[in-house]
């Protein structure tokens, strides 16, 4: 089968930093023979980049070298451009994401590196801009995007337990902790079932102004401030808001902690008079 190479008039609109990083990259990334295709997620494929936004790119490889090529992706990382630092994805989970910045002017590049296999399992469909041999639409194929969904039950299973974890930190005045474990209510638990709700992606907190609007008042009343009532009411809200978005969104058979809500809601008012 035949190179395909995406038409630079087929991409979306891109900042400027972007296409000339892209321009740079391809032609590069065509020249190493042990690659045989790259694409683009995120931004990329929604037509929402912005210069605020990353690249997020994937360098495709057959399985028996794509480990080669992640271990040698450092050196990569310098041909193609001015690279002022790069670390691994370990803090999310990832080893085969590489983190890059750019600059000056500055630009944030994902780039992941997978195996033809492995394109099979994915959360969205890449835009391919580069495949050598059709190996990269063959790997595609085999497989459809599937983003993972709130599940209802591991939520239900752990908010009251980090409502209690949230009270205990609250009353012995870790407010910096009782304000991180606000931040995770809301970007494990508010975030997505709101986005669920309005029809959208359920990937944290992400771009919810946008799409949420009028929900965004509701989730602000549960963000806190260094204040021991703040943080108290923060957390009231929060739990009236899962308890709303559960009654509309969850699905029949939810297992209700009803002892646990029940004991959790009594603590509050006990301990945080």
């Amino acid at each position: 089968m035949a190179e395909f190479v995406l038409n630079r008039d087929q991409w979306p609109s891109l900042p400027a930093e972007h296409r000339a990083f892209l321009e740079t990259a391809i032609p590069w990334l065509q020249g190493d023979p042990r690659l045989i295709g790259l694409a683009a997620g995120g931004s990329f494929v929604t037509g929402k980049l912005d210069e605020h936004s990353d690249l997020d790119l994937i360098v495709i490889a057959h399985a028996h070298i794509v480990k080669e090529v992640l271990c040698a992706a450092s050196e990569l990382a310098g041909d193609l451009g001015p690279l002022l630092a790069a670390f691994p994805g370990d803090h999310v989970g990832e080893p085969r994401l590489l983190i890059w910045l750019y600059g000056p002017p500055l630009l944030h590049v994902d780039l992941k590196f997978l195996s033809v296999d492995e394109l099979a399992h994915r959360v969205e469909d890449p835009t391919v801009l580069w495949d050598r041999n059709g190996d990269v639409a063959v790997g595609l194929a085999r497989g459809r995007a599937e983003y993972p969904q709130p599940d209802f039950q591991w939520i239900e299973d752990r908010f009251w337990v980090w409502v209690h974890y949230t009270i205990t930190k609250i009353a012995r005045g870790e407010l910096f902790e009782a304000l991180d474990a606000l931040a995770v209510i809301r970007r494990r638990v508010l975030g997505p079932l709101i986005l669920l709700a309005a029809g959208a992606r359920p990937d944290g907190v992400r771009r919810l102004e946008a799409v949420a609007p009028a929900l965004v008042p509701r989730l602000s009343s549960a963000v806190g401030t260094y204040d021991p009532a703040a943080c108290r009411h923060a957390l009231e809200a929060g739990i009236e808001l899962y308890t709303e978005l559960r009654e509309q969104l969850a699905p029949f058979n939810l297992l209700r902690r009803a002892d646990a809500e029940r004991a959790a809601r009594v603590f509050l008012t006990n301990e945080l008079r």
